[in-house]
């Protein structure tokens, strides 16, 4: 019983799910996409490329807010003090000339003091500053403009890397439709073994192990087919996320890996092994323009600096309720600041010397990354070179293959061969078949996989316009 609710319960699930979706798309064609088309739409909605697109003009209003620093920086203030208890002034009278009096003939400002000042005072007005001479806040303009370039670059290795693993999700997906297809056909063939064996038992003219073994056959082919089936679901699902798009759309490949052979060696004989695009390198270099200008911002330390500031306040001051007798009076102000650095205990010179030693060990891990970019892209093409050569020999047994299917089905069919031969020579061909789209496959991941790290994607080639 429990069994049966949990079987009634998933057929209700089921069929819920099935009028959701039905609801929510009511065409559910599979859409069939050629591999450009593919990395457009996954350039203009996967997420990491509009997040670094985003970190562009991030860093682009970060370079204008170390622009305002340049500009005047103007504010306006108010204050108000109320007096607790006002200060006491004392007076000597025999410092003021008045030598012939006594001591004890003090006058009162002597003795007990004079408080002096108002309950009350106010000061409202504006302020402004301006650099005049700032070495080091010009120079850090040019550091904002790096951390743009820098952001700029890394968004376009975002691209090609996406462009990547979006050609490598496509092949990926060709492969699972191109071995389903040839394990369909190994399928077909055996389905129709079994069912001329049958016919051939219900005759008498072939034995009940006749049919068992063919039938078999066909067992276990049926593993292979749904495993084919997963893996298209799979490389469907991989390449949805990649492209940004909902996983209840259906997309298949509008192309085969056969329908690549053609261009094969074209694009072997035109591979071009310069490094000037590489996103590494590329960002290396910036990184280390950046540190070269870090430094001279830190030896401008020891620049002076000129600054220009200017007040207009009006002021008050009363006695009593504060509310009441105002008495505003201007009150206004320029001034030039300059300030000389002299000694801070000798910070400025480490922190010089630290960003000479930051450039140097960038200069070190931009040789150590161009050998080994170089040993890496030596190895992508030898590695395409043989699987050029691995399509050619795949494609030659595939066609021997045929043959020697052909000649067994044409052999069985007169009695000439017996069904182990014709299984047989089936298997030789569906291996072969497999082996061939594997092959191409291979030189297909390959080739992108070197694009990558020559970093010379066409990018604008894939820019919805």
């Amino acid at each position: 019983m429990y069994l049966y609710r949990i079987f009634a319960l998933g057929i209700a699930l089921t069929g819920l799910l099935k009028f959701s979706a039905s609801a929510a798309i009511q065409p559910t064609d599979t859409i069939a996409l050629p591999l450009d088309s593919c990395i457009s739409i996954a350039l203009s909605e996967n997420p990491t490329i509009k997040v670094a697109d985003w970190e562009i003009k991030r860093l682009d209003y970060s370079k204008k807010e170390t622009l305002a620093s340049l500009l005047p920086n103007i504010s306006f203030g108010a204050t108000y003090n109320r007096t607790l208890a006002k200060q006491t002034m004392y007076m000597n009278m025999s410092r003021l000339g008045n030598t012939g009096s006594s001591s004890s003939e003090s006058t009162p400002a002597m003795k007990d003091g004079i408080k002096v000042g108002l309950d009350n005072s106010y000061s409202v007005g504006f302020s402004a500053s301006m650099p005049l001479i700032a070495p080091q806040l010009w120079k850090s303009l040019k550091l904002s403009d790096s951390q743009i370039l820098e952001s700029v670059e890394k968004a376009r290795n975002s691209r090609i890397e996406l462009i990547n693993q979006v050609k490598n999700a496509y092949y990926t997906l060709l492969l699972a439709h191109d071995s389903y297809t040839v394990i369909r056909q190994s399928y077909e063939m055996a389905k129709f073994t079994a069912d001329l064996y049958e016919k051939k038992h219900s005759l008498g003219s072939a034995s009940k192990y006749d049919v068992l073994r063919t039938q078999v056959a066909v067992k276990n082919v049926e593993p292979e087919l749904t495993q084919a089936l997963i893996a298209i679901r799979q490389a469907s699902l991989q390449l949805r996320i990649l492209m940004g798009i909902d996983a209840s759309i259906e997309i298949k490949p509008a192309q085969t890996l056969a329908e690549y052979q053609s261009d094969m060696y074209a694009e072997v004989l035109s591979i071009n092994k310069d490094l000037s695009s590489n996103p590494s390198i590329r960002l290396l270099d910036i990184q280390t323009q950046q540190l070269r200008d870090a430094l001279t911002v830190r030896r401008m330390a020891w620049y002076p600096t000129l600054a220009l500031s200017a007040n207009y306040n009006w002021t008050s001051m009363s006695d009593g309720s504060p509310l009441k007798n105002f008495r505003w009076n201007p009150y206004s102000m320029v001034g030039l600041t300059l300030s000389v650095p002299l000694f801070q205990g000798g910070s400025r010179y480490s922190a010089i010397k630290q960003a000479e030693i930051q450039v140097k060990e960038m200069g070190l891990q931009h040789e150590n990354l161009q050998r080994n970019i170089n040993m890496q892209v030596d190895l992508a093409i030898d590695n395409i070179n043989l699987n050029v050569k691995q399509i050619a020999s795949c494609e030659e047994s595939m066609t021997q293959a045929q043959t020697a299917h052909s000649i067994a089905k044409e052999s069985f069919e007169i009695g000439a061969a017996s069904y182990l031969d014709l299984r047989d020579a089936e298997l030789a061909l569906t291996q072969s078949r497999l082996a061939y789209n594997q092959s191409i496959y291979n030189y297909l991941v390959a080739s992108s996989d070197l694009e990558l790290l020559l970093g010379n994607a066409d990018i604008s080639k894939y820019t919805v316009k």
